[in-house]
């Protein structure tokens, strides 16, 4: 019976569907530059490189690319645990059901009730019969009713077509909305697990330099006991080597913030969770960065503006439609009989057919204002798309620089480290021979160990960035990847496409 009826509401639509009114859909343009201009700088310099060749793109799990085991197993759990990605694929589900309550509106609507009713009825006098002439008399009648109604109104102007392709325009762009979700949870978890990795590098380091300061502070007892050194040299190495203690445990919080918060980007209580201490011992990995033209069909966030302009173009149709007559075709058959016996009887039967045309001829201006919304909506939704393009660039081109530039940091800083370490060589062996006093060696080493530190900070930032890169290049997805419209009107959707 529905395979019927949809062959001849599908005769009747194409029919129609020259009809349908509302401006044609554009992607609104965004002029990328040919190339990025970082890449350039690169390839004049010497800082960090791109992957070769320029067109790759990232694929998979891209976070395989750094090669460690324990974030590879972390970001497995983020799509099955996270939260804000269930809420986003629960409002995918949520714009999936309202395109398929949009189709609906195609075909006709049946509805069926019985009734049974009984009445009271004045009739007026008939002379004779002994009753008085002119006076009335009271029957009751029942009335026993079976009637199944029909209505349809046929999608002359597009509106219902308009109005599912707005819907399904959200839908694709509720679907994007839940893979940047998912794309900012595991750059997120990422992001955390290389600082809390660089949190525990720096905890190594402080720990082995309160080591190094508590050999120094015996070597100044030493000496001062001997007569050598001064008991001001003794007060200056304890107080180097208390204030170092300290901040060995102070980086205990950061690190527990990390961790806390990699908990609850995998979907898991802070008080269970925890993650071993290990050395920090992570390569930065070449990106494939491609062309700026390729970067509005990766990032899901624009993609997902760019639906929602598709979404305001077709409500202008839905809008425009208003202004054409709507054409309504009932019918209506069943039973109906004064006595329950006679009640389903084929001489009983009643039926009425016929359709009727509507059309609004004053509003006071209300269609036209309505237009006027949506298309002033579409120039937002546009504008909208535009910035999110115009921030894609900037982002990429932001951490390209960075990456660029921390990696000549990185070099400089090593040579500081270098020549920070000569520094307390020499300062130690001059305090030994009595040549320096021992607050030369406290300066020197206080600044190996900030530069020590800033080497660490400086190379958990680059692994940031990198990812924050990865991240600005959507990821590994592309526009392709979107469910199509009969994806969304079928439900073949599946929580990780």
């Amino acid at each position: 019976m529905r395979s019927w009826a949809q062959r001849i509401i599908g005769c009747v639509s194409a029919l129609t569907a020259g009809c349908t009114v509302g401006p044609a859909y554009h992607t609104p343009q965004v002029p990328p530059a040919a190339a990025y201009k970082e890449v350039a700088e690169q390839s004049e310099g010497t800082g960090w490189k791109v992957a070769q060749p320029q067109d790759a793109v990232i694929r998979g799990k891209w976070w395989e690319l750094f090669g460690d085991s324990a974030l590879n197993d972390l970001e497995e759990q983020v799509d099955v645990s996270n939260q804000n990605i269930a809420g986003a694929f629960a409002s995918f589900m949520q714009a999936r059901a309202i395109v398929r309550q949009a189709q609906a509106q195609y075909f006709p609507t049946l509805t069926v009730g019985a009734g049974v009713t009984r009445s009271r009825q004045q009739l007026a006098g008939i002379s004779g019969g002994g009753a008085a002439a002119g006076s009335s008399v009271a029957t009751t009648v029942n009335d026993f009713s079976l009637p199944f109604d029909a209505s349809w109104t046929p999608d002359l102007w597009g509106r219902v077509r308009n109005l599912v392709k707005g819907d399904v325009a959200a839908a694709q762009s509720s679907a994007a909305d839940l893979v940047n979700t998912r794309l900012t949870a595991q750059a997120e978890l990422a992001a955390d697990y290389f600082q809390l990795r660089g949190q525990d590098d720096l905890i190594r380091l402080t720990t082995e330099t309160v080591n190094a300061y508590r050999k120094s502070l015996q070597l100044t007892r030493a000496q001062y006991e001997t007569g050598i050194g001064t008991d001001e040299a003794v007060a200056q190495a304890e107080v180097q080597l208390r204030t170092t203690e300290t901040q060995a445990t102070n980086l205990g919080i950061a690190r527990a913030q990390y961790e806390h918060a990699i908990a609850l980007l995998v979907g898991k209580p802070a008080s269970n969770f925890s993650i071993s201490v290990t050395s920090f011992n992570i390569k930065l990995p070449p990106v494939p960065v491609g062309v700026p033209s390729q970067l509005l069909e990766r990032r899901p966030d624009i993609a997902a503006d760019e639906r929602l302009v598709a979404q305001a173009n077709a409500q202008i149709g839905v809008a425009e439609a208003a202004y054409f007559p709507t054409l309504t075709l009932s019918a209506s058959a069943g039973f109906e009989s004064s006595t329950l016996a006679d009640w389903l009887k084929w001489p009983n039967r009643v039926w009425s057919l016929g359709p009727s045309v509507s059309e609004t001829l004053f509003d006071a201006g209300l269609r036209g204002a309505t237009v006027a919304q949506y298309r002033a909506a579409q120039d937002q939704a546009a504008a909208t798309y535009r910035q999110a393009a115009l921030t894609a660039f900037q982002q990429v081109e932001d951490n390209l620089s960075g990456l660029r530039i921390l990696m000549l940091e990185i070099h400089q800083q090593e040579d500081a480290v270098t020549s920070s370490q000569r520094y307390v060589n020499i300062a130690t062996d001059r305090y030994k021979l009595g040549l320096d006093p021992y607050l030369d060696v406290i300066t020197a080493q206080t600044s190996l160990f900030s530069n020590q530190q800033s080497a660490i900070s400086l190379r958990m930032q680059q692994l940031v960035d990198c990812v924050q890169l990865i991240e600005a290049l959507g990821g590994g997805w592309d526009a392709t990847q979107l469910p199509t419209q009969h994806d969304v009107g079928a439900g073949r959707v599946q929580h990780g496409n």
